[in-house]
């Protein structure tokens, strides 16, 4: 999926467009027990309620497409009797209405959901009349032959509210806040299937991850029957390795800063690209032999990135591997940080056999927040320096 139709999806969460029809929940406490579950109509909720559902359903699809949300596609063997798919696809088309199948997803998700605290699981079913697009774009809400019929869930963290002091209007007295168990937003979740080329797609599903980092490929796999993709972070330690790995004696300041141009330069290209760029094994080859690696250096090449990620298939988000805010240079004492435009300013030089990174001082100089007097050529200031 990408940005578009992840939005297209998220901006049904809305009173005026819903296509929720049901929805379900099950509390489970940090001993993996279920507290309480719940079965409704989603048009029946209070509207305040349904608010707040709407609240949690947007944020299962925010933040980052390869970062926070990422497509996976099922193995041919889950998509068969018994498997993760072929679970999945059956309980969507029960609409959420056969108790059996929706108490064994929560037993599926208690077992494989490693959390150590209370956490609410949200399941919804909803159907979307998707409408045609003409040429310029527009959407054609009468014209529309295809419904989208999918489930998204949610796991929530349930945690205490902090204790503290609060006004009772009834009492008109400052006094101690009762303590209340609050749904939090969620931490994991999955769109089933997935919204591919806007239609159905009974291949893929859309994972979501609060934190990129930890990505809890363990729940994933054994959920989902997919195998996560590398994190964003991986992603870039997998890219750094590749870069020092292959350029060696080559992989030099300049070398390097001239990559992230390139790389920069390419996330501002493909900015309004509804799909975010992504570099496959033949893409960091290529830019890896524009940037000074030679025939022999890549020689193990195929195998090492295949090592490193995982497969020959894998992709690295750009987004993941270059840092669009900061170009930064560190040394064991000093760390440098500039933004990514101004990294021509500064210069590499050997200074009394030394070598040196040089940043041009201009007539705005500030040292812990005191305009300071820049050094000057014809002082001896220019000496001390």
């Amino acid at each position: 999926m990408n940005k578009k139709e992840v939005a297209e999806i998220k901006r049904l969460f809305h009173p005026d467009r819903s296509p929720v029809t049901r929805i379900c929940g099950c509390y489970v406490d940090g001993d993996k027990n279920k507290k309480t579950k719940m079965k409704e109509a989603f048009l029946s909720l209070p509207e305040e309620e349904m608010f707040k559902y709407f609240e949690i359903l947007k944020k299962t699809l925010s933040g980052t497409i390869g970062k926070n949300l990422l497509d996976m596609e099922f193995p041919l063997e889950q998509e068969t009797a018994g498997g993760a798919s072929e679970y999945l696809l059956r309980l969507k088309n029960s609409q959420l209405k056969d108790d059996v199948l929706l108490d064994e997803f929560y037993d599926k998700v208690i077992e494989t959901f490693l959390y150590p605290e209370n956490y609410y699981i949200v399941l919804i079913h909803a159907a979307y009349d998707i409408p045609k697009k003409a040429s310029d774009g527009i959407e054609m809400f009468d014209a529309s032959d295809d419904v989208y019929e999918f489930l998204l869930c949610s796991i929530c963290p349930v945690k205490l509210t902090k204790p503290g002091l609060c006004y009772n209007e009834d009492t008109n007295m400052i006094e101690q806040r009762t303590r209340d168990w609050f749904v939090e937003a969620p931490v994991t979740g999955f769109l089933f299937p997935a919204f591919t080329d806007r239609n159905t797609d009974i291949h893929s599903i859309l994972y979501y991850s609060r934190n990129p980092d930890e990505l809890n490929a363990e729940f994933a796999r054994l959920l989902l029957g997919c195998e996560l993709p590398l994190s964003a972070s991986s992603q870039k330690e997998t890219f750094n390795m590749l870069v020092a790995e292959t350029l060696q004696n080559e992989c030099t300041y300049e070398t390097v800063k001239t990559i992230h141009q390139s790389l920069n330069g390419l996330l501002e290209e493909r900015k309004d690209d509804p799909q975010p760029p992504a570099l496959d094994k033949n893409d960091v080859k290529r830019l890896l032999l524009e940037n000074g690696a030679t025939q022999e250096t890549l020689e193990h090449f195929d195998e090492e990135f295949e090592q490193a990620g995982g497969n020959s298939q894998t992709e690295l988000y750009v987004s993941n591997v270059v840092n669009t805010r900061k170009f930064e240079i560190k040394t064991p004492n000093i760390v440098i940080q500039v933004k990514p435009e101004c990294a021509d300013l500064i210069e590499t030089r050997i200074i009394d056999g030394r070598p040196c990174f040089v940043i041009p001082a201009g007539d705005d100089v500030e040292v812990n927040g005191i305009s300071v007097r820049a050094p000057r050529a014809d002082s001896g200031d220019s000496q001390a320096e």
